[in-house]
């Protein structure tokens, strides 16, 4: 094996980025060693869960306003300034008083539930009312600001969650150009993989995964029409969940795609993951496909088990590996652990695989111009009020919208029709089923397993603004299209760049994959914190 090293942010890397307008570290490295730099893992609440924050409270050691100043003075300290991170595209700045008082409801004995003080941060597409915009990253919706939280916001209020701030992300979820950078918004500039500067966050929920890696906050809450939470958290070594299409309000959420769009909770733990879903669910009247009779209250928490593996079978789909060697290293160890906890692991063949890709993007490109237009119709925002407007916005204004790739994406979707159009109900119908019931479904029973796993992703790519990503390989397809769940938990390291395993299975499942997944985790626990190293060297 070649040894690598670690060049510092001030030798190698700081022309770079003080062309992208970000800081470099002061840091210094002497030749063929590891890099030297400051400790930025030295922060008081570093990879602190919510129940041990909790704990703190209410032991009377902690006030949320103390948690949310530290948070604060973290993003400060190494979003905006030393490694530049630049995650977080906005902060609450009502954060303080509402902190105050969370506190003041917790000194009277109210706690609202189980987020009671809790800092969360939201991806830059789901509506808050509050001082804070919702633009997914565009300047053409700068200003807009809504009347009503979302209804996964209402939930997490609720419950006693702190909105702290929003997060950055590939600019309209990554549906805009095929030469896209994950991570990289009109807004809110490249956000940066926290384990390695120069490498990618994925996408599109970008700033939520790197926030969340780089504890800026305790958990985040990301969006996914295909691939946009399990990504970016396998990417940044954390949790991801990307719950059953129904499971989790649309109201108030920039949209894709209605037959694939959903928000999921992304956090450094199972547990952590697991309790940000509890909150998140529920019935949305105005919301029809969460009144599904299926989607019930659970409590995910109460049936975790470090021994839930014991007894199971699970469905290796090999493939979906084999685009990188040391991946496929990292999965065979998972069968080897998986086995350890008393699994048996089965090679099965996903029926269908791969054969459904342009119909889901025929489906997606007649959803995203019909929805965003729905969207936007029910704003109070003055300048933009369809797909046809913003193109032209990101034509007026070139240099601040398109400096690096263009809007092929939604020009292609402008064009397209109504949705009763024979080709998109055809591409609907076919990568639903193919998908779902003869994909996912069939596969499951043919092999009597209980979930089916694969790679989540390959090594983060270097970011590469003039060609866009360079995606090496993953798995969220099948669930994405069908609209069953997936999530995916931390497997290892490919030379300091996280590697995520995921478990999928039937619609609502959830309670199934969470825990088989925290049983995975507990009986490997491959989380740990960034070390923020500028880039790697052969």
């Amino acid at each position: 094996m070649k040894r690598r090293h670690f060049i510092s942010l001030s030798a190698l890397a700081a022309p770079m980025l003080a062309g992208l307008g970000i800081s470099s570290c002061n840091t210094t490295t002497s030749s063929n060693e590891v890099e030297e730099h400051p400790n930025f893992n030295d922060f008081k609440y570093n990879e602190k869960s919510i129940s041990e924050l909790q704990q703190l409270m209410d032991a009377g050691k902690l006030t949320c306003e103390e948690l949310v100043i530290e948070y604060l003075d973290r993003i400060e300290k190494i979003d905006k300034n030393g490694p530049g991170l630049n995650s977080v595209i906005d902060i609450n700045h009502d954060a303080l008083p509402l902190a105050r008082q969370l506190d003041e409801e917790r000194k009277s004995g109210l706690l609202r539930g189980a987020l009671h003080g809790i800092p969360i941060l939201l991806k830059d597409n789901i509506d808050t009312a509050d001082k804070m915009m919702t633009t997914a990253g565009s300047f053409a919706l700068e200003g807009n600001f809504a009347d009503q939280d979302a209804f996964i916001v209402k939930q997490l209020r609720k419950s006693g969650a702190l909105i702290l701030g929003k997060t950055n992300l590939s600019e309209w979820a990554n549906f805009r150009s095929t030469r896209s950078s994950s991570g990289w918004s009109g807004r809110g500039g490249q956000t940066h993989n926290p384990y390695v500067i120069d490498r990618s966050p994925c996408g599109s929920s970008s700033g939520s995964g790197v926030a969340v890696a780089a504890n800026l906050c305790v958990a985040a809450v990301g969006t996914e029409t295909d691939g946009s939470v399990v990504c970016p958290s396998g990417h940044n070594g954390i949790v991801g969940i990307k719950p059953t299409l129904g499971m989790v309000s649309r109201t108030g959420i920039i949209p894709i795609a209605h037959s694939q769009d959903t928000a999921g909770p992304m956090a450094k733990s199972v547990s952590d993951a697991a309790i940000l879903l509890e909150v998140m669910s529920g019935a949305d009247q105005n919301d029809n496909i969460t009144l599904n009779k299926k989607n019930k209250a659970f409590n995910y928490i109460a049936n975790l088990k470090k021994d839930a593996l014991k007894g199971k079978r699970i469905g290796i789909v090999r493939a979906m590996m084999g685009f990188h060697s040391e991946v496929d290293k990292i999965i065979e160890q998972a069968i080897e652990d998986i086995k350890s906890a008393g699994a048996e692991v089965i090679d099965v063949e996903l029926e269908n695989l791969n054969q459904y890709g342009n119909e889901e993007y025929e489906v997606l490109l007649y959803e995203f111009k019909h929805d965003l237009n729905e969207y936007l119709s029910k704003c109070k925002f003055p300048i933009v009020k369809s797909l046809d407007d913003i193109i032209k916005f990101n034509e007026q204004y070139k240099d601040r919208e398109m400096p690096w790739f263009g809007q092929e994406i939604l020009e292609m979707a402008n064009k397209k029709g109504d949705l009763n159009e024979k080709e998109y109900l055809e591409a609907l119908t076919k990568s639903k089923k193919l998908s779902g019931e003869l994909g996912i479904d069939y596969t499951l029973k043919k092999y009597n397993v209980d979930a089916l796993m694969a790679p989540t992703n390959g090594p983060a790519w270097n970011i590469d603004l003039v060609n866009g990503d360079h995606y090496g390989g993953g798995s969220s397809q099948p669930a994405a299209v069908s609209g069953y769940p997936n999530i995916t938990i931390p497997a290892g390291f490919v030379h300091s760049l996280p590697i995520g395993v995921s478990f999928f299975a039937e619609a609502f499942s959830e309670e199934k994959l969470i825990q088989l997944a925290y049983s995975y985790e507990q009986n490997t626990m491959h989380r740990r914190a960034p070390e923020f190293y500028s880039t790697i060297m052969q």
